[in-house]
């Protein structure tokens, strides 16, 4: 069995919350809930990748020897033996304790093969023999699976804990020279046929199971986001089966890229996915935590750092522009042009409440004026910055936007005297709606990927805010990759390609 047999199973596992206890000292932050719904749409899907995988199917060679009165010995084989084609009427998956079931039952599947036959008879002294074709129908073939699954180093493992094929009828019917003449002896093979197909549907099975284990262990543990920033994708717990879900727990902090440090501790305050709509298949929970490791690490790779020297009004970016607010800034700097210097005092602080995200940014404002190719800072105003923000689905990224609700400014220093603050504030509220929340916006508007494997994508999603937490509840479709090798995690930057 190629991998892609169970490979959308799994994909789909992938990512999902637990409640088990951990495995190690490290927590989880991102989980995942996949839902009755999101079951069943896995077990449709498994199904129809499972029997094109499965077909066409080839069956070892059968012989045997039989003794018939009158003609003695003879020696009949079934050769290219193949499975064409498959159909199930009913199937079921059911998480346990003990594992993941996958029964498919009252399946029919048809088979064709090619017959020989060949004796000696002391009533003519050559071998006779004869050949021609046969169809076999299977009816009531029930196929279970039960699958395990456990952390192994932050990666899943997949394993076989049971599988089995069983034929409860078979039917042959041959075409072709005399068949008519041995249906009757043929019909002894119906057994062996049956085996044959058992044997070989459940070794397909066990085989694409152990490649598809192979295919978990080599995904990648990080997500890359951009050249700055991954996304820890590690599982730190074993998965949470119950009879109606499937949950895993993943680290979900962002992390420097390419980086063996460790981030910082951040408390795990540990809640249960909820989704309010019963009907959607998957639900993503993210800590604020994540958030709060994306706003120190950017920070911390002076990320947070921008020289504006273009604004829609340019004529803010020269003391002539300036001569009423700040008079000794255009006697001193008559009519030279100026720079803002903006960069974060501290990583934005992110807070996470039913139905709103907030964010407070402190951040240091220079004045830079360029005069005869020198810049000279010449005063810093201190900012704190209240915003308020909105969070949506853009592809499979989660991503926001912020707006200002409110600021507040200070003098940190001055090299041109004393400012009168309330003439500058109209000037920096248009900065920083004009030039410094479009920026920021761009790059929120693009977002960070959410741990789905390519070729699914999140449809309907619902978005919920709660306390320290954000929720995503979606359903999910799936548009089959054309090389199975490029099965990866989707990415902001790019994909990683296994």
């Amino acid at each position: 069995m190629r991998p892609s047999v169970l490979v959308i199973f799994i994909a789909f596992l992938l990512f999902t919350p637990s409640q088990a206890h951990l495995k190690s000292t490290e927590s989880s932050f991102i989980s995942i809930l996949i839902s009755s719904q999101g079951l069943d749409f896995i077990k449709n899907l498994l199904i129809t990748k499972a029997i094109s995988s499965l077909t066409p199917l080839q069956l070892p060679q059968i012989k045997k020897s039989v003794k018939i009165p009158f003609l003695g010995r003879v020696d009949i084989a079934f050769s290219n033996i193949t499975i064409y084609h498959i159909d199930v009427s009913s199937s079921n998956i059911a998480p346990g304790d003990t594992g993941v079931a996958i029964i498919a039952s009252g399946t029919t599947c048809n088979l064709s093969m090619n017959w020989h036959y060949s004796y000696n008879t002391w009533l003519v002294p050559v071998e006779i023999s004869d050949s021609g074709t046969a169809q076999v129908q299977v009816e009531g073939m029930e196929v279970g699976l039960t699958l395990g699954l456990e952390n192994r180093e932050g990666s899943m493992k997949l394993s076989t804990k049971d599988c089995g094929c069983y034929v409860e009828d078979i039917s042959i019917k041959l075409d072709g020279g005399a068949s008519w003449l041995y249906q009757g002896v043929v019909d002894a093979f119906e057994e062996q046929i049956g085996s044959a197909v058992e044997s070989t549907i459940a070794k397909k099975l066990k085989e694409g199971i152990v490649k598809l284990d192979s295919f978990l262990q080599a995904l990648p543990k990080e997500i890359p986001v951009d050249d700055i920033a991954s996304l820890n994708v590690t599982f730190v717990n074993d998965p949470l089966l119950s009879n109606s879900s499937i949950g895993f727990d993943i680290n979900g902090l962002f992390t420097r890229a390419n980086a063996t440090t460790l981030p910082k501790y951040y408390q795990n305050l540990k809640r249960p996915v909820s989704c309010t709509d019963p009907s959607k298949m998957l639900g993503i929970s993210l800590d604020e935590a994540v958030l709060d490791s994306a706003s120190a690490l950017y920070f911390n790779a002076e990320f947070m750092q921008w020289i504006v020297d273009k604004v829609p009004d340019q004529s803010l970016l020269n003391t002539a522009g300036w001569r009423f607010i700040v008079p000794q800034l255009y006697k001193k700097y008559p009519n030279d042009d100026m720079n803002m210097n903006i960069s974060l005092s501290t990583p934005p602080v992110i807070k996470i409440s039913p139905n709103n995200v907030d964010a407070i940014v402190y951040a240091d404002l220079i004045i830079d004026v360029l005069e005869s190719q020198e810049v000279i800072p010449v005063a810093c105003i201190s900012l704190v910055i209240h915003a308020s923000g909105s969070v949506k689905i853009a592809g499979n990224n989660l991503a926001g936007s912020v707006k200002l609700n409110d600021f507040t400014m200070s003098l940190k220093w001055s090299k041109i005297g004393n400012l009168r603050m309330f003439l500058i504030q109209p000037v920096i509220w248009t900065l920083i709606e004009t030039v410094f929340l479009p920026y920021v916006n761009v790059h929120l508007g693009k977002g960070f990927p959410l741990p789905i494997i390519h070729g699914f994508t999140v449809q309907n999603a619902e978005i919920i805010c709660s306390y320290s937490k954000i929720t995503v509840c979606s359903n999910v479709a799936y548009e089959d990759p054309q090389n199975l090798n490029q099965l990866s995690f989707h990415s902001y930057r790019n994909t990683v390609m296994l």
